[in-house]
């Protein structure tokens, strides 16, 4: 009898699911995860192209940094491949002034992160002088995506998917302390790391079944502009897991892994959970 009644105790906990869709609807899931894609687009694309160019190392550039991403290969890749411009021409044509609005949109698209990062845990806006973080963030974000494109060609096998894993769930675990300013626990972001992480091996399997095939078939029917189409609905779908990914590890936390817990940093008194750095 005890059995069956804490059956029920854990079915009803679990039948709270509805709370992280009313979540996701009303912090509009969908629509910030299609303004990350327009972002990243944007802002974030153009700056990843100069620092690949830049890069003595790696060769293929940005190609190869969005191809692996996106877990293409063959004529897939080749297909977009040559809808990015040469990295050698990128970079001896990139002025100063350039680079500097580059860096700035970058960190306006950090800025848009946050936000929402800020909205999932229910946070006040931060500070404007809290750019710095955004900046920082945007740095390691950048150190991240080239350590996954060289560990391509060093590591195979469950030694590279081991290495992406972690590395993954270092950074967005990192990344959403980084830039809440520390106001949540280190304790509370884990599950919503490990669930992007998830996501995003999802979502790369997704993609290679299915945007693999509909990139050469956009390419051959729309020419570039269906390759472009194809890329912003993936990263669409970056955006969906990353953001959804942090609800799904709020949700977790206060319904199953420390409910009736408050997920808010301890050492931080009232008046100084807002980071003033």
């Amino acid at each position: 009898m005890n059995r069956l009644r804490r059956g029920l105790h854990r079915a009803r906990e679990w039948l709270s699911i509805g709370a992280l869709f009313a979540h996701g609807r009303e912090l509009e899931l969908m629509h910030r995860a299609m303004g990350f894609a327009t972002l990243a687009l944007v802002t974030l694309a153009p700056l990843l192209i100069v620092v690949a160019a830049a890069d003595p190392l790696v060769r293929g550039g940005f190609a190869s940094w969005l191809t692996d991403g996106m877990g293409l290969s063959g004529r897939s890749a080749h297909v977009l491949t040559d809808v990015i411009s040469p990295p050698r021409k990128v970079i001896g044509t990139t002025s100063v002034w350039s680079g500097v609005l580059l860096a700035v949109f970058g960190v306006s698209f950090g800025g848009s992160v946050q936000n929402a990062y800020e909205r999932i845990w229910g946070l006040a806006a931060g500070p404007w002088h809290r750019v710095w973080r955004q900046a920082t963030w945007l740095v390691v974000l950048t150190a991240y995506l080239y350590q996954e494109v060289t560990t391509k060609a060093a590591l195979h096998g469950y030694q590279r998917i081991g290495l992406s894993a972690l590395s993954g769930v270092l950074f967005f675990w990192w990344g959403q302390r980084f830039l809440l300013g520390g106001q949540v626990r280190w304790r509370a972001l884990l599950p919503g790391a490990v669930a992007t992480v998830v996501g995003l091996a999802g979502l790369r399997g997704f993609s290679f079944l299915v945007f693999t095939p509909l990139i050469v078939t956009n390419a051959l029917s729309y020419g570039a502009v269906g390759t472009v189409l194809v890329v912003e609905s993936w990263l669409i779908g970056v955006g969906f897991v990353i953001y959804g990914g942090a609800l799904f590890g709020r949700w977790f936390c206060e319904h199953h892994w420390m409910p009736h817990h408050d997920h808010r940093d301890e050492r931080r008194g009232p008046r100084n959970r807002r980071d003033t750095a």
